[in-house]
């Protein structure tokens, strides 16, 4: 019953079929999950499997990558509410995707075992992820160049992107800044990140 109604609704279908997805990531690694696996997790059948990811088990890999990915801008955006300026949401969000990165124990195990096949796919994301991340910054950019905090000829657009990727090559490199200490990483937001775009 509870099959036959999810298999009407195309969303419930995705969304049931990433998670199941996700789950055997989390049980079997990335290299061994298989669509079978996906299709004994997820109680749906093969033919509906294939009917939603016609690209198969490189679609689901995708997907369920994509889906957390979007889980953490979710839990990003939230945390990073009510930020005063954009030195604040930076810092903020900063910590918020160190601290995330660290403790999430599946990141954390493939990161050691799968590095080759997880990058690769992060790096696939990230042609969406960036465009998400500068989309976001943009209106913190521009009400900042309302206010005349931006330096002259500073172009938000531009900015955003700029910015976009400098967060995410600090958010996944090691040992360059401490990122826990509160001090170096105000440092690094000020000095770094904003110093070509905010008036000193």
């Amino acid at each position: 019953m509870g099959a036959m109604s999810t298999e009407s609704d195309p969303l419930s279908v995705h969304d049931q079929v990433v998670r199941s997805t996700y789950a055997c990531i989390a049980r079997f690694g990335m290299a061994k999950t298989t669509v079978e696996d996906v299709v004994r997790e997820s109680g749906l059948s093969r033919a509906t499997i294939y009917r939603h990811f016609p690209g198969g088990r490189d679609e689901l890999l995708r997907e369920a990558v994509a889906w957390q990915i979007g889980e953490f801008f979710i839990r990003l955006a939230d945390h990073v509410e009510g930020s005063a300026d954009l030195v604040e949401l930076l810092d903020r969000g900063i910590e918020f995707a160190r601290q995330a990165v660290r403790e999430h124990a599946l990141l954390q195990r493939m990161l050691v075992t799968e590095p080759d096949r997880l990058l690769g796919l992060l790096s696939t994301e990230s042609t969406k992820t960036l465009p998400f991340i500068a989309a976001y910054l943009l209106p913190h950019l521009e009400r900042a160049r309302a206010a005349g905090d931006l330096r002259p000829g500073v172009d938000p657009v531009d900015a955003s992107d700029h910015l976009s990727r400098l967060v995410l090559s600090y958010i996944g490199a090691r040992g360059v800044v401490d990122l826990d200490d509160p001090a170096q990483r105000r440092d690094l937001v000020t000095r770094e990140l904003l110093a070509g775009i905010l008036r000193p």
